[in-house]
């Protein structure tokens, strides 16, 4: 994957805290929902993930996160998010994530992604891994 996936997003109240900027939180749920766009840019469906069929039930953690809140955004802002592969390895992902306000970027984040099922680490499965974007 050469270009990072890209996700738009605009900053509403309710992402804000009292003094009108994203609230340290909002930001996790903006780069959760850019990860999910890519997964289903990549064809892996996440409800598919949760069905009932015996061997094929598994879902995705966040293991570890590394952030850097580097600048603020405010409401109203239009921020993109882009999600660049990193590693796919046997039961987990490590993906760079970056919010931008136009060329301004405001948070750097290093995540790593672990396959669960059943409540424990899971292999991922081949259908899934053949369809992640290679780094």
């Amino acid at each position: 994957m050469t270009q990072p996936h890209r996700f738009e997003v605009r900053v509403y109240f309710e992402d804000t805290d009292f003094s009108g900027v994203v609230y340290h939180a909002s930001y996790l749920r903006f780069m959760e929902r850019a990860r999910t766009e890519l997964l289903r840019a990549c064809g892996v469906s996440q409800q598919a993930a949760f069905a009932d069929a015996p061997g094929e039930r598994f879902g995705f953690a966040v293991r570890a996160m590394e952030i850097d809140f580097l600048k603020p955004a405010a409401m109203d802002d239009l921020l993109q998010v882009e999600t660049r592969p990193l590693r796919v390895g046997g039961a987990s992902l490590e993906v760079e994530q970056r919010v931008l306000r136009g060329p301004d970027v405001l948070v750097t984040a290093r995540v790593r992604i672990a396959c669960v099922a059943d409540g424990r680490a899971a292999r991922l499965p081949e259908a899934v891994r053949r369809r992640l974007p290679s780094p």
